[in-house]
């Protein structure tokens, strides 16, 4: 990518056409990086936001192509904890899809020796946690209520899908 006089000739062209559309270009072929022709068996990252797993997976010290793969493991434990997660920790957000906790600071890093995660790997999925909340904080307008909360809080997102829920009856 070259940012050279022929960026400079396009002023003025109409600030809507190009770099909206270059951006989502790029964040297309980012997460096409992060799971190229995703099948069925493909990681998922988890419950997580796919452009939370992109943020995170730009701060990692792991490579990116492993945060699904982590994030996935991750939801494993979460998963087969989440009736835990309902009645232990305080839900912020849900949807048809997710739940969104606060958990105590150290929850990470304790869930992640139970995992088996390295520090780096432990590292990625706190961030990609991290970052799904921010951004439905983002969306729901509550951003600073839930930057204020991540001070003292971590986060852990729970699949809220059919196959989790408990039969009725």
């Amino acid at each position: 990518m070259t940012m050279g006089a022929d960026h400079n000739d396009n002023s003025n062209d109409d600030p809507n056409d190009g770099p909206s559309d270059e951006q989502n270009d790029d964040h297309e072929r980012l997460r096409d990086h992060l799971v190229p022709d995703a099948t069925s068996d493909d990681p998922r990252g988890g419950a997580v936001d796919g452009t939370a797993i992109m943020l995170a997976a730009a701060k990692a010290s792991v490579p990116a192509d492993q945060v699904p793969l982590l994030l996935d493991r991750a939801q494993l434990y979460l998963d087969t904890h989440a009736d835990e997660y309902d009645r232990e920790f305080e839900c912020v957000y849900e949807d048809d899809e997710t739940a969104v906790y606060f958990v105590p600071l150290g929850h990470w890093d304790t869930k992640g020796l139970e995992i088996g995660f390295s520090h780096r790997e432990l590292d990625a999925v706190r961030r990609a946690h991290t970052e799904h909340l921010r951004r439905v904080g983002t969306k729901s307008d509550r951003r600073d209520e839930f930057e204020t909360a991540l001070e003292i809080r971590e986060v852990a997102v729970v699949n809220r899908s059919e196959s989790r829920q408990p039969a009725h009856g």
